[in-house]
């Protein structure tokens, strides 16, 4: 499998990289985030809250599990590092096929919820302020988005 890969030195080229990416995010698209903690999560998430045009301030929905914005497209970002039982159905695939864009930070944690085909993002620490982002396609559709992203 394909996997692309960029760094950036500064959060705002995090930003902007998201940015980009969210411009080109349809209704139904889902992203896995997964990184360590501080790698850049929410950081990757405002970004494409900027990019979908959101006005509203986006931190992590670290105790709330989902919190929505709406801007072009609705945005559903979850964290999902609380969920305790995992197979516990909490009605994601709702927003997993709904009318927005669904993010996941800690996404390995309900992998059997997921659907097969998503955009994983990987957020590694390289440096002190280096990033590295890693976007993994599973499935046509995120295959050719990556395609245009790096185009």
């Amino acid at each position: 499998m394909k996997q692309y890969e960029m760094n950036t030195v500064r959060p705002e080229q995090t930003l902007q990289f998201a940015e980009k990416l969210a411009r080109s995010l349809q209704p139904g698209d889902v992203i896995a985030l997964e990184g360590d903690l501080g790698a850049g999560k929410t950081t990757f998430t405002k970004g494409l809250a900027r990019g979908l045009d959101i006005k509203r301030v986006v931190n992590s929905p670290t105790f709330t599990i989902i919190k929505e914005y709406h801007g072009t497209l609705p945005l559903y970002h979850m964290d999902v590092y609380r969920v305790g039982d995992a197979s516990e159905d909490l009605g994601f695939d709702e927003y997993f096929e709904g009318e927005g864009v669904t993010v996941v930070e800690w996404a390995h944690l309900i992998e059997e919820q997921l659907p097969a085909e998503k955009l994983t993002v990987f957020l590694y620490h390289e440096k002190l302020e280096e990033r590295k982002i890693v976007l993994v396609p599973n499935g046509k559709r995120y295959e050719q988005l990556c395609k245009e992203v790096f185009s």
